[in-house]
């Protein structure tokens, strides 16, 4: 039994593409996660054909062996406590080394003031500089105003302007601004319709804090 695939696109015998094909169809391998594997960028049509499979994930331009085994861990939602205690060693000293998260500008866009103090508590325990917007329009302003964000955390229910709408905007002027969209309801189809709408990646709330600061290590790591 396998909990997860790491799948390179350029195979020699055959393109990862037709691997996914035949993994999909096949009934014993359907449900195994896959993590596309690349260093380049896809084009539109590989990305659109990429998104059929809804448990992929692409990796663009991983660098180290540190990154790859983050993502992993993110993906199969298992935080680093749960791994073996020599993989943690080497998250520790990526992260050490690499000092990904401090210093760094997030802009954290939700009209709830609650989550609005816990997910800000969580991101300056990291040594992050937090900008605050309370809805769509506000966050679409200072996304705009502010030119030292590093990413977003966009909430998708809101008044005035959703979620999806704010990022649309965001990307009309913020080409390759990493937002990661935040929504209350966990609906299978939600995920696609925040990537459509031009989100990097996605959590459900209540947000896991272990699981945000490795989506934030992936999407900062520079």
């Amino acid at each position: 039994n396998y909990d997860c695939m790491i799948l390179d696109l350029g195979l020699e015998d055959m393109s990862g593409f037709e691997l996914l094909e035949k993994i999909r169809d096949h009934e014993a391998c359907s449900k195994i996660p896959v993590i596309v594997y690349t260093g380049r960028d896809l084009t539109l049509e590989e990305d659109k054909q990429l998104q059929k499979y809804t448990d992929s994930i692409i990796i663009k331009g991983v660098k180290s062996s540190e990154r790859l085994l983050e993502e992993s861990a993110l993906f199969l939602h298992r935080v680093e406590a749960d791994l073996p205690r020599e993989k943690q060693k080497i998250l520790k000293v990526g992260h050490d080394k690499k000092a990904v998260l401090s210093e760094k500008t997030v802009l954290l866009v939700d009209d709830d003031m609650r989550n609005v103090f816990a997910l800000s508590s969580v991101l300056e325990e990291k040594q992050m500089t937090v900008l605050i917007a309370r809805d769509g329009m506000e966050g679409v302003k200072k996304a705009n105003e502010h030119k030292e964000i590093d990413i977003v955390l966009m909430d998708i229910m809101m008044p005035r302007m959703d979620g999806y709408e704010a990022i649309q905007e965001i990307r009309k002027t913020k080409k390759k601004l990493p937002i990661i969209a935040l929504t209350a309801k966990a609906m299978k189809g939600d995920r696609n319709k925040c990537i459509e709408a031009g989100a990097n990646d996605y959590l459900a709330k209540p947000v896991d804090p272990d699981r945000l600061i490795s989506m934030l290590r992936v999407w900062l790591y520079s």
